[in-house]
C-alpha cells in the first residue's frame, strides 16, 4: 500500500483527506525583516488530525512560521487559516477568541510569577472550565509532563527542565483543538523527552489534535513519523510502531531553506531525497 495515498486509519477509525477543510493553511505567505526574506511565497495545508514537522538550517523561519499561525506575527503577503478562517484580518478580540482553541510551546517558557499550578490554570476559567473542572485538568497535565510534585512550586524554583515542562504543560491545559511547538523537547533528558512525544502522538492519532511540530531534532522526527497510538478493545490507547501492514498518512516532514519550502512530505521520501541542501542538513 502506498504511503502516499490517503487512507483511513483502519485501527483507530479516523480518515486523513485532503478533501475536507484544512486545519492549517498558508497561502502564498511571504515575511520580510529590514532587507532580508524570510519567508517567500510559501504554501502548505495540514488537515485536520494531521502533523506537519516543520525542520530546517537555524534563522530559516521556523519559529516565524509558528507566530505566523497563532496571529503573534501578520505576514507581508499572503493569506493564513485555521479551520477556513482567514486569520490575517482578525482585530486582537477575534485572535483571542482564535487563541483559545491553540496550545503553543514557544522556544522561551515565559511563565507567569505565579505557582507551577496557576500558570497552568490561568485560561481555563476564560474558557468555561469550572473549579472542580479545573484541579484534576491541572493535575491530568502535570502528570503527563512528570510533574506530579510541583503543583506549589515557583518559577524561581524550577530547573531548567522543570521550566520546560511546565511550559508544554500550559499548552496541554484544556486540550486545544491546535497545537503548535517550537522545539518542546530542548533541553530535556531523553527519558522526559520521549514521554513527551508519546503525548504528542496520543493527542495527534487519538483526540485528533492538528498541529505543527518545529524541531531541529532527527531522533523526534524519526520518532514522531514511526509511531502511533490505536484504542484497544477496552478504549484505552495502545502505543504502536508503524509496520508493513499499516500506513501513517497523518504525519509530514517539510523542510524550509532560503526562504522556501523545499520538501513536503512523507518522512521516508524525505531521508532518502538526493537534495544537497537535504542531505547537508541530514549529516
Amino acid at each position: 500500500m502506498s504511503k502516499s495515498a490517503a487512507v483511513s486509519n483502519d485501527r483507530t477509525g479516523r480518515k486523513y483527506s485532503p478533501i475536507t477543510t484544512p486545519a492549517i493553511e498558508f497561502r502564498d505567505v511571504s515575511i520580510a525583516f529590514d532587507d532580508r526574506v524570510l519567508l517567500d511565497r510559501i504554501n502548505f495545508i495540514v488537515p485536520s488530525g494531521g502533523m506537519k514537522i516543520i525542520v530546517g538550517p537555524s534563522n530559516c523561519g521556523k519559529t516565524t512560521i509558528i507566530k505566523l499561525a497563532i496571529g503573534l506575527l501578520k505576514p507581508d503577503s499572503g493569506q493564513i487559516f485555521l479551520e477556513g478562517q482567514e486569520i490575517t484580518s482578525l482585530t486582537e478580540d477575534e485572535l483571542l477568541v482564535l487563541r483559545s482553541k491553540v496550545g503553543v510551546v514557544m522556544q522561551s517558557d515565559a511563565l507567569f510569577s505565579m505557582s507551577v499550578a496557576e500558570n497552568i490554570a490561568y485560561r481555563l476559567p476564560q474558557q468555561g472550565w469550572s473549579d472542580e473542572e479545573i484541579e484534576p485538568e491541572i493535575r491530568r497535565v502535570l502528570h503527563v509532563v512528570g510533574l506530579d510534585q510541583a503543583y506549589d512550586l515557583m518559577p524561581e524554583e524550577l530547573s531548567g527542565g522543570m521550566s520546560r515542562r511546565t511550559a508544554v504543560a500550559r499548552a496541554l491545559a484544556g486540550s486545544p483543538k491546535f497545537m503548535f511547538y517550537d522545539s518542546p523537547c530542548s533541553g530535556l533528558d531523553p527519558i522526559i523527552s520521549r514521554r513527551m512525544t508519546r503525548e504528542v502522538i496520543r493527542q495527534r492519532d487519538i483526540d485528533c489534535v492538528s498541529s505543527l511540530y518545529v524541531t531541529q531534532n532527527l531522533d523526534e522526527v524519526r520518532y514522531l513519523c514511526s509511531h502511533l497510538y490505536e484504542k484497544s478493545t477496552n478504549g484505552r490507547p495502545i502505543l504502536r510502531r508503524e509496520d508493513s501492514g499499516f500506513c501513517m498518512t497523518n504525519t509530514r516532514v517539510m523542510m524550509i531553506s532560503d526562504g522556501h519550502i523545499i520538501f513536503d512530505g512523507q518522512d521516508e521520501t524525505f531521508w532518502n531525497s538526493l537534495d544537497e541542501k537535504i542531505q547537508r542538513f541530514l549529516t
